[in-house]
């Protein structure tokens, strides 16, 4: 996967998992025209990955790990 790392996108509409814990340490994303942006939950200000859609598609369908 191919990550940009960017300053935070404005408007984003960020979200994360429902099966994240009420702890904080999660990774949002946010979908964008033609891309994905995610980062991390505890840092909103902080830098931003932005994929191409196919590469979070690839991710977040790959099978897990053994």
């Amino acid at each position: 996967m191919n990550g940009t790392n960017r300053t935070n996108p404005a408007p984003a509409r960020w979200r994360k998992s429902s099966h994240s814990g009420d702890e904080g340490a999660c990774v949002e994303m946010a979908p964008l025209p033609g891309a994905v942006a995610v980062r991390d939950s505890k840092d909103p200000a902080g830098p931003v990955l932005v994929f191409p859609p196919h590469a979070w598609a690839a991710f977040t369908t790959a099978p897990p790990r053994p």
